[in-house]
């Protein structure tokens, strides 16, 4: 078998490798150790302590950091189309690496949306793509979403084991929202480990994702400097070590609250999208 070697670094790891050999010709990745991000969110038998607060606000961040790269700083825009926890690889300091890139989509330099047939994961789906079928970056904003509310509540993307109107994790969230029952979703370590404030502000990012519309929300790369800005707060000497869980309450109880009437927010971050 020949194979060509080389050094550059792609999104789901680091590229090895070829072979050409192959009547469809084979790419080699560096093995991630750690597993995907799903198995440590969801399978707390096997790793029960391992996702902490911290590692996961990193790994928002640094995935955030990757469709920013992608939609933003690429010679043409790609839009991964089927983010999920599944997609995000760890390494043994679980730093996130984001894969699969099967259902990407080079996008036109000239263009806005394409129109393509809806692909991705229930779940996890731009509900604006799925009716439109009109692909925008503001697709995987809307996955991402997805993932960070994931990320807040260690609930899964889709569960029949919650009411039928919220199946779908985005409306389970967005509801409890509207509803004031906020606190009652988020995740227990996480509500015990992040700062009050920060888990306050993530939650808003997380919102503005799943806007329906995606004209409302944030680009990727406003959501990176948001994510980057509360990874910062929470690593400042300003922030106290200790965690207020009654703080925390208070700020998402305000949130939920704000969020209730008409269901309407009249709390957003501040984006230009």
């Amino acid at each position: 078998m020949r194979v060509a070697m080389g050094t550059p670094q792609m999104w789901g790891g680091t590229l090895l490798g070829c072979c050409l050999e192959t009547q469809v010709p084979l790419l080699v990745y560096e093995f991630v150790t750690n597993g995907t991000l799903y198995e440590h969110i969801h399978t707390k038998s096997r790793h029960a302590s391992s996702i902490t607060w911290e590692n996961r606000l990193r790994i928002a961040t640094e995935t955030a950091g990757v469709l920013s790269l992608l939609h933003s700083d690429a010679n043409r825009p790609i839009i991964h189309r089927d983010i999920k926890s599944n997609n995000i690889l760890l390494d043994e300091n679980f730093t996130a690496k984001v894969s699969d890139f099967g259902s990407s989509r080079l996008f036109p330099t000239d263009q806005k949306q394409v129109a393509t047939f809806f692909q991705g994961t229930l779940g996890y789906l731009d509900p604006e793509y799925l009716y439109t079928n009109q692909l925008t970056e503001k697709s995987d904003v809307y996955s991402f979403g997805v993932l960070l509310v994931e990320l807040l509540t260690g609930e899964e993307a889709l569960s029949y084991d919650r009411p039928p109107k919220e199946i779908s994790l985005a409306m389970y969230f967005v509801s409890s929202l509207k509803e004031g029952r906020l606190l009652e979703i988020v995740d227990e370590q996480v509500l015990k480990e992040g700062k009050a404030e920060t888990l306050k502000e993530f939650a808003i990012v997380a919102k503005g994702c799943l806007e329906v519309k995606g004209d409302e929300r944030p680009t990727m790369m406003d959501v990176a400097t948001e994510l980057q800005g509360l990874r910062m707060v929470e690593k400042h000497p300003w922030v106290t070590e200790s965690n207020d869980a009654e703080e925390a309450q208070s700020l998402l109880g305000e949130l939920s609250n704000a969020s209730g009437g008409d269901g309407s927010s009249s709390i957003s971050a501040s984006y230009t999208s």
